[in-house]
């Protein structure tokens, strides 16, 4: 028979990342203001868009006789497409997401609050959002985003993830967050089947500030987050320019696979406002139709 003491001391210690990830994915959504939800596309909606010239399929019901009377042509009204759509979400929860540098928040919690506070934004907006995989399927509700907020809160003893590309229905959205610094095979071919699905996005690497800079010369150990990969040099001023080689060299791969693939791409460091990366985040997933 379990121990009830230690069994409740286990849920609330699994239990405990979840409300301060959840209020900080909050405060962060507050930070864009929502208006009326529409997709800015003539179809099922309540909304006005736009007038436009009647056709011979448009019903004489849908005519608006007060705007044909100021000309000699019949038009009807459009209203935004207002059909809740699916977006799914992968963000990294490998090890090396726990990096950060002096007091910058680690590559994980950016990701998550960030993942999370669009997440939020688009349920309140009328979408459906879940995680790829088959974990979490694209639903709508508060009751949705607790669920999200408990797997995001989740790692992986692994030193770099890999998207997952099941779960992403035809013509949906989706969302990528990762330092996209592991093998780069995975990243394509998990992009390339969503393109074949009609599946459009966002790619969002997310780094710390000193992944860029390399300030580091003299001697110096490299290890992986797991401790699985160590590398010591004497002269880590030497590396600089082939790692920032290196680093240039993935984020110009990653551009290219955005621009094949349809998809839109961003770095966004750890060190950068946040709230300015939720607004970029927000307005690339409004352009996918």
């Amino acid at each position: 028979m379990s121990n009830p003491l230690a069994l409740r001391s286990d849920a609330e210690a699994l239990a405990a990342p979840f409300p301060p990830l959840l209020a900080d994915a909050e405060h962060l959504a507050t930070t864009v203001l929502l208006g009326d939800h529409g997709r800015r596309r003539a179809g099922t909606g309540d909304t006005f868009w736009q007038y436009r010239p009647a056709q011979a399929y448009d019903d004489a019901r849908g005519i608006d006789w007060r705007r044909s009377a100021r000309s000699d042509s019949d038009f009807v009204q459009d209203k935004e497409w207002q059909i809740a759509q699916s977006i799914v979400l992968w963000v990294d929860q490998a090890a090396s997401m726990g990096f950060q540098s002096d007091d910058h928040p680690t590559k994980a919690h950016r990701a998550r609050t960030l993942s999370l506070a669009i997440a939020i934004l688009l349920i309140r907006g009328g979408e459906r959002v879940g995680l790829t995989g088959l974990r979490l399927p694209p639903r709508r509700g508060e009751a949705q985003l607790m669920r999200m907020a408990a797997l995001l809160s989740e790692m992986e003893d692994i030193d770099y993830g890999a998207p997952e590309a099941q779960g992403m229905l035809p013509h949906s959205r989706a969302l990528f967050v990762s330092d996209f610094l592991g093998d780069i095979k995975p990243v394509e071919a998990a992009l390339l089947r969503a393109a074949d699905r009609g599946v459009r996005g966002v790619i969002l690497q997310v780094l710390d500030p000193q992944e860029e800079a390399f300030p580091f010369d003299g001697r110096t150990i490299f290890q992986s987050m797991t401790g699985a990969i160590q590398h010591e040099t004497l002269k880590a001023g030497d590396l600089k320019k082939r790692y920032l080689d290196r680093l240039a060299e993935r984020k110009a791969r990653l551009q290219h696979l955005a621009q094949t693939t349809g998809w839109q791409f961003q770095t966004h460091h750890t060190g950068e406002s946040a709230a300015n990366a939720l607004l970029w985040l927000y307005g690339a997933l409004e352009r996918h139709p």
